[in-house]
C-alpha cells in the first residue's frame, strides 16, 4: 500500500457512532470503489467489508450500483452530510 492509498483519518466521534471500520469505509467512499478495493485499503476481508456496506446501505449512507460484472459503492448525500 502506498501513502496515497491509505484511508483518511476518521474522527473519534464518527468511529464511536458507526464503529471504526464502518467509519473508515464511509470516509473512503468519496470516490466509487469496489468491495475488493475497500478491503485492500482497509486491510480487512472482503466479507467483512460486504457486511459493513450492508449496514451502511440500510442506513442510506452508501449506494451500490452494478455495471456489468463490476459492483461499485459510493457515499450518498446522506453520508456526505453525516461527514460534513
Amino acid at each position: 500500500m502506498t501513502l496515497w492509498e491509505r484511508p483518511a483519518p476518521v474522527s473519534d466521534a464518527l468511529a464511536t457512532l458507526l464503529g471504526r471500520t464502518r467509519a473508515q469505509i464511509l470516509v473512503s467512499l468519496a470516490q466509487p470503489a469496489t468491495t475488493a478495493d475497500l478491503a485492500g485499503r482497509l486491510d480487512v476481508t472482503a466479507g467483512a467489508v460486504s457486511q459493513h456496506l450492508g449496514v451502511l446501505r440500510a442506513c442510506g449512507l452508501v449506494s451500490t450500483s452494478r455495471s456489468g460484472r463490476t459492483v461499485l459503492h459510493l457515499r450518498t448525500d446522506r453520508g456526505d452530510h453525516l461527514l460534513g
